[in-house]
């Protein structure tokens, strides 16, 4: 994980950008792996931890309507989350995950394992669905490292 971290470090000082992170299932898992790196505070701005759709909502604008209608765990909501990370931020990259990591919580629909992630800068928004296997750690794991896959795409591609 830390030779995928370098590398977006590298990319993103490179391209003169910053990061935040939006974060449910991961809890700060995203930030944390960030902040793993010295030399962090040169490209990785901060982060929301957004776990309940009261937190979504209040701080980083989720409607709550959006939430009702495609559930918390949706490529809308994970949107809504990257979009609302980047208008605290409008200079940053911002990447969104929201997901259920386990052991309870899933459905036919939407099984244990099923995340969402966004990354959006100015007006480009990438967005990926998973259903993952295994533990809640390893959901949550596979989860960040997706997570800086989507946004070495984005920043491979920002001039």
């Amino acid at each position: 994980m830390k030779s995928l971290v370098s590398k977006l470090s590298v990319r993103l000082m490179f391209k003169h950008l910053k990061l935040v992170t939006v974060e449910s299932c991961t809890g700060g898992l995203i930030g944390k792996t960030m902040t793993d790196i010295a030399g962090s505070s040169d490209w990785y701005e901060g982060g929301f931890i957004t776990y309940s759709n009261q937190a979504k909502n209040r701080l980083v604008n989720v409607p709550l309507e959006l939430i009702e209608k495609y559930g918390a765990v949706s490529i809308e909501v994970a949107e809504a989350m990257a979009k609302g990370g980047g208008e605290h931020f409008p200079d940053c990259v911002s990447v969104a995950v929201t997901g259920i990591a386990g052991p309870g919580g899933g459905s036919l629909e939407k099984p244990v394992g099923t995340v969402c992630i966004a990354c959006q800068y100015s007006s480009e928004l990438k967005t990926r669905k998973f259903t993952f296997l295994g533990n809640r750690d390893e959901v949550r794991h596979k989860t960040v490292e997706e997570a800086i896959n989507l946004l070495l795409l984005m920043a491979m591609k920002k001039n």
